[in-house]
């Protein structure tokens, strides 16, 4: 398989996962659709593929990259709580996002 191939099916399996958790979001099953947004399908997948491409060493760094990224993540989703009821879904997406890139900053001054 080619590397148009491959990014083909990388993205396939990622909408794949997408499009499964809005379908349990749409029908009252918000535990499921965290579960599956959440589920480490597209983090397992990642590892396999970096592995099969890139070898141990190269996975190891990008699980270790991935630690950084859990408190932005969780500022993200707590500010989505807190801001949806408070300002309307877009208005909270925006900032949500917003102190998440603030976030990623602070996180990569705090690596250099």
């Amino acid at each position: 398989m080619g590397d148009l191939g491959k990014y083909l099916l990388y993205f396939l399996l990622g909408g794949s996962i997408v499009s499964f958790s809005t379908y349990l979001g749409a029908q009252g099953k918000s535990f499921l659709a965290a579960m599956a947004s959440t589920f480490p399908a597209i983090t397992g997948v990642t590892f396999v593929l970096l592995y099969a491409n890139s070898g141990g060493a190269t996975t190891v760094a990008y699980a270790k990259s991935l630690l950084w990224f859990v408190p932005p993540w969780t500022v993200y989703v707590v500010s989505m709580i807190l801001g949806i009821p408070r300002l309307g879904f877009w208005p909270a997406m925006v900032s949500s996002l917003v102190l998440y890139m603030g976030c990623i900053g602070l996180v990569k001054v705090f690596l250099k």
